[in-house]
């Protein structure tokens, strides 16, 4: 059984068609740095006592406890709208579960920076449901 995709919202319709008629009328052709590469190794919102440290560590593959949560909430999200057996979603769900309650058990004791509000969660988990 082959899932549509999940329809857009009015939001990101509305989003798109602005960037489309900005597109259209030139407002991106001269930007500062059009047609240079991204610099993805701009570290000058990490303080320079860690910047090495940050750098090996980015450069072993490793990232901080935070990223790699928010990493497994997507991941975790994709798969359960796309067309997988009950058990898998239910298993998937409770992953996700774990992973926002971690999330809230380290902002309540005040040491973590990941911020998922119950609110947000229960959004996620109520889109995710719907989308069976």
């Amino acid at each position: 059984m082959h899932r549509r995709p999940p329809a857009q919202s009015w939001m990101d319709s509305l989003i798109e068609d602005r960037v489309a008629r900005a597109k259209a009328n030139g407002e991106f052709d001269h930007l500062p740095g059009a047609g240079k590469p991204l610099d993805l190794d701009d570290d000058r919102l990490v303080p320079e006592p860690l910047r090495m440290a940050y750098r090996i560590l980015k450069n072993a593959g490793f990232v901080p406890p935070q990223v790699q949560t928010l990493k497994d909430i997507g991941e975790l999200e994709r798969l359960v709208r796309s067309d997988i057996d009950e058990e898998t979603r239910r298993r998937a769900l409770a992953r996700l579960n774990l992973l926002f309650a971690r999330a809230a058990e380290a902002r309540a004791a005040g040491g973590g920076h990941l911020h998922i509000d119950e609110a947000y969660y229960q959004q996620v988990v109520d889109r995710l449901l719907d989308k069976r």
